[in-house]
């Protein structure tokens, strides 16, 4: 059970960690302690899992004419929506969470370039006697 867990949590974390080192860099950004930081950043995931994919389906042609940069927008409404939702969270405007938005997704990136893949590779080998099962 803890397993599935684990990758879910360790994501978290590190969203976490991007959030907070945003609020460190921009001004604009300020979190009023610790759990709205933890809160935010998993309310950040749920909101980039269920309510992103059905905006990307909405402007999925204003997306292909902009060549895709308009998901950059749709990542600083992502922002800005979890700053509206959670109280200790605040975002000055629709720029700051713009470039907080490429920020904390290009810190996350290369935060779990650096952590260990948990996933292993499984070698398939076709069977010698012919059977499959």
């Amino acid at each position: 059970m803890f397993d599935e867990l684990r990758p879910f949590l360790l994501h978290w974390g590190i969203t976490a960690v991007s959030l907070w080192v945003a609020s460190r860099i921009f001004e604009g950004v300020r979190f009023a302690d610790t759990l709205s930081l933890v809160v935010s950043a998993l309310l950040l995931g749920f909101a980039n899992a269920v309510v992103k994919p059905l905006l990307i389906v909405l402007t999925l042609p204003l997306t292909l004419v902009t060549f895709g940069f308009f998901l950059l927008v749709i990542n600083a409404l992502m922002i800005l929506m979890v700053s509206g939702l959670v109280k200790g969270f605040k975002v000055s405007g629709f720029w700051t969470a713009f470039f907080v938005s490429i920020f904390v997704s290009v810190l996350s990136i290369v935060i779990e370039a650096f952590l260990p893949s948990g996933n292993a590779v499984q070698r398939i080998e076709m069977p010698h006697s012919g059977v499959w099962l």
